[in-house]
């Protein structure tokens, strides 16, 4: 069942110049899953230094519709694309790598980047980190630092891993794209790495 909705007629959006405008009607849909257990249940914020930080899934140069592009004032450019067959592999897995407790945080990317995500990550747990993005699985040979940083690419999770569960985690990715690109640190300082130096 649907267990709630919205249908106003009264959404707006607000141009450039300021004006407002009427969006056609729309409907938003809530649905519920059943978590088993509770102690599976994720959360995104950092948890132990000295964990490590992998890359599940690949980065593309898709800036369009991007939060860094809108912060900017941009325009255009290529919108995200969704594979779904390599959605339903990466995602059973790392179900799979969650109901073993081999995860101890995870978080998705999907607005802003990878630098937003890695920061609200630190700053939930008020711990530090240092990731290398240029060790980023891509789609395609070359990305800018501002791609790497903040493409908005589907179907990717940032993961903290204990060492001990790190070559279970591993062996349990398979041929899922995953790569260590960092580890948490103690005390608050972030350190991110991209092609060209660090941000």
């Amino acid at each position: 069942p649907f267990i709630s909705g919205k249908d106003s007629l009264f959404n707006e959006y607000r141009l450039a110049d300021g004006t407002l405008h009427p969006i056609p009607g729309t409907l938003l849909i809530s649905a519920l899953g059943i978590v088993p257990d509770i102690r599976h249940a994720m959360s995104m914020h950092l948890k132990q230094p000295g964990n490590l930080i992998y890359l599940v899934g690949k980065t593309g140069g898709e800036l369009g519709g991007s939060l860094a592009v809108r912060l900017t004032g941009g325009r255009g450019g290529v919108l995200p694309q969704l594979d779904l067959n390599a959605a339903r592999r990466t995602h059973a897995a790392m179900h799979r790598a969650i109901r073993q407790g081999l995860v101890q945080a995870s978080h998705d990317p999907s607005e802003g980047g990878l630098a937003v995500a890695l920061a609200e990550m630190a700053i939930a747990g008020n711990l530090g980190l240092e990731a290398d993005l240029s060790l980023a699985p891509r789609n395609g040979d070359a990305l800018s630092d501002v791609a790497l940083l903040f493409a908005e690419s589907p179907t990717r999770y940032l993961v903290e891993v204990a060492p001990s569960d790190a070559d279970a985690f591993e062996r349990l990715m398979g041929g899922i794209p995953h790569v260590r690109i960092g580890r948490v640190l103690a005390g608050t300082r972030i350190g991110i790495s991209c092609t060209s130096g660090r941000v």
